[in-house]
């Protein structure tokens, strides 16, 4: 049996790397590469991905329909996760389909009673009308004590 002619290779320290740099001295060169620049494919700022109430219904459609491994074909055709179709089907089983349509985020806005701006009318016009009474009130208490004063009979004060 002959044995095969192995190639002598360099030494480890004047290998050169994967990345096309050599070594020094068995050192790896301190010069970095640049990181790649992000890729104009992507969008800036990443969205959230909204689904319409027609969409679910035919994904759900469809995964109903599908034999063996095709759950998983469409689900990875669609980009979209099992945790979705669970989500999903609890809502249509629900019975609304108002519960698949996509849901505004964030806090929610009270709708306006209708009786609000009258309400807060009578407001001001018991507040004013109280202030109104406070008023004549005092007045007829500095109108008592005058008469007191000048010993002046006010009506409806009997004298008994």
């Amino acid at each position: 049996m002959v044995m095969p002619i192995i190639p002598f290779e360099k030494p480890l320290a004047e290998k050169p790397l994967a990345d096309g740099g050599a070594t020094e001295g068995g050192r790896r060169p301190t010069v970095v590469s640049a990181p790649s620049a992000a890729s104009p494919e992507l969008p800036d700022r990443p969205r959230r991905r909204k689904f319409t109430a027609a969409y679910k219904l035919r994904v759900l459609r469809e995964v109903e329909e599908a034999g063996p491994g095709g759950i998983g074909a469409i689900l990875r055709r669609e980009g979209l996760y099992s945790s979705l179709l669970t989500d999903w089907r609890r809502q249509r089983d629900a019975g609304a389909n108002e519960a698949l349509k996509a849901v505004k985020r964030g806090p929610k806005v009270a709708e306006p009673n209708p009786l609000a701006a009258e309400h807060a009318r009578l407001q001001r016009d018991n507040k004013s009308l109280t202030q109104r009474l406070q008023r004549a009130e005092a007045i007829i208490e500095i109108q008592k004590k005058l008469a007191l004063l000048l010993g002046l009979s006010m009506p409806g004060d009997e004298a008994s």
